[in-house]
Formats: structure tokens, sequence, C-alpha cells
């Protein structure tokens, strides 16, 4: 028999300890291979594009471009590439925006290291994984809850949920553009068009929306 090529995986975390945590368990394992890894969601699509990995462990809270919203671009522009994100949260709201982002796979950070081969195995044929964290409970009212009406985040488009970020992450109006690769009007114009869209009209309180939402961390 052929021996079975190994899983071939990106790791994407802001926490450099913390990766070479994961990344020394899963040298570990075997029968994965760590092909790159990233420190924030924009350097996870790039890497995606170049390096086509069958599955993307990926942490929720990242900078530029967390993992949700990282994990929606990764399901649409290469679909054969599935997402299993990482928590600390095993909340309804925190399971279900995962699903809906087209995750395959949540997995709690405080999980056992056989539960983590087990859902990355699973992402690689297709399969759904839910931390066993979550409760039944949970996983039941998230599955009724998948095709119900978008949240007001869910809403926004894209473009406007990575402005959201990073004005709460502190960016000005020109470093917007900068990391955008947009004209300084154009960030102002898609700044105006959120607020609109949230009926929030100054930056504190769309802080405090996106902290709420779990795009950003309160501690950074």
């Amino acid at each position: 028999m052929t021996p079975k090529a190994p899983i071939r995986l990106l790791l994407a975390d802001d926490h450099l300890l913390f990766r070479a945590g994961i990344r020394a368990l899963l040298n570990s394992l075997g029968g994965i291979e760590i092909i790159g890894e990233a420190a924030d969601g924009r350097e996870a699509l790039r890497l995606v594009a170049t390096c086509r990995p069958e599955v993307v462990l990926m942490d929720i809270l990242m900078p530029k471009l967390n993992g949700l919203d990282a994990a929606a671009r990764i399901s649409r522009a290469f679909p054969r590439t599935r997402v299993v994100i990482l928590s600390l949260n095993a909340d309804a709201d925190s399971v279900l925006k995962t699903l809906r982002a087209g995750a395959v796979g949540y997995l709690v950070k405080t999980a056992e290291p056989s539960e983590l081969a087990l859902a990355i195995q699973a992402a690689a044929r297709g399969e759904r994984f839910l931390s066993t964290a979550v409760s039944s409970h949970v996983v039941e009212m998230c599955l009724k809850r998948l095709d119900c009406e978008q949240t007001s985040l869910e809403r926004l488009t894209p473009r406007q949920r990575e402005v959201l970020q990073l004005v709460a992450e502190g960016h000005t109006t020109k470093e917007i553009a900068a990391a955008l690769r947009i004209g300084v009007k154009t960030a102002e114009t898609y700044r105006a068009e959120l607020m609109k869209a949230l009926k929030i009209h100054d930056v504190a309180s769309l802080t405090r929306y996106a902290i709420r939402a779990g795009l950003v961390s309160l501690h950074g």
C-alpha cells in the first residue's frame, strides 16, 4: 500500500510561544505537515493562496484581520482548504459565528491533544468537528440558528468589517488606508458608511461594539 500523505496544515496565531507549542505537539503526533505559520489574518490569507494547505488551524482573535473574517474569505476563495478555529470560549455565539463564517471546526484551547488531532483529521476529510467542551445543548442551539436572520455584524460587508477591526485596534484613517491599500478619502468613506450601517457615531462606541462582537480583545 502507498503510504498516506501527511495533512498539509497552516498554523495561524499571533502568539509566537503558542504557535511553538502547537507546532511541537503536531510534530509529535505525526501525519501532519506544517507548511507555514501566520501571525495575523492577512498573512494567513496570503499563505493559503500560495501554499494551498488542506487545513488551516487559526486563532479567532488576531490583529489586522481576525480569524472569523479570514475563515470566511478562505472558505469562499479556497473551498478545498478547511478551517478549524481555535478559541478560549465555548459559548453558543462564538460557535455560531464560526459556523456561519464557513469554518468546519471549532476547538477550545483547553482541549486535549488527542482532540486537536481528531479536529484536524475531520477537517481534512471535510467533516464538521466541534470541541467536546461545547455542550450538546449549545451545539443543538447553534445548528438551529444557522439559517436564522443575520446579526448586525454579519450584515456588514467584508470591507466594513475590516475597517471596524482596524478602527477598534486604534489605527488612524491614514493607517487604515495604507493597510487596505486605498486612498485616505476612500477609507473615510468606508468608516462613514460603517457608522451609518451600525448607527454608531463615534470611535469609542465602535470600539466597544467590536469588543462585544469578538473582533478584538479588550486586552489587545
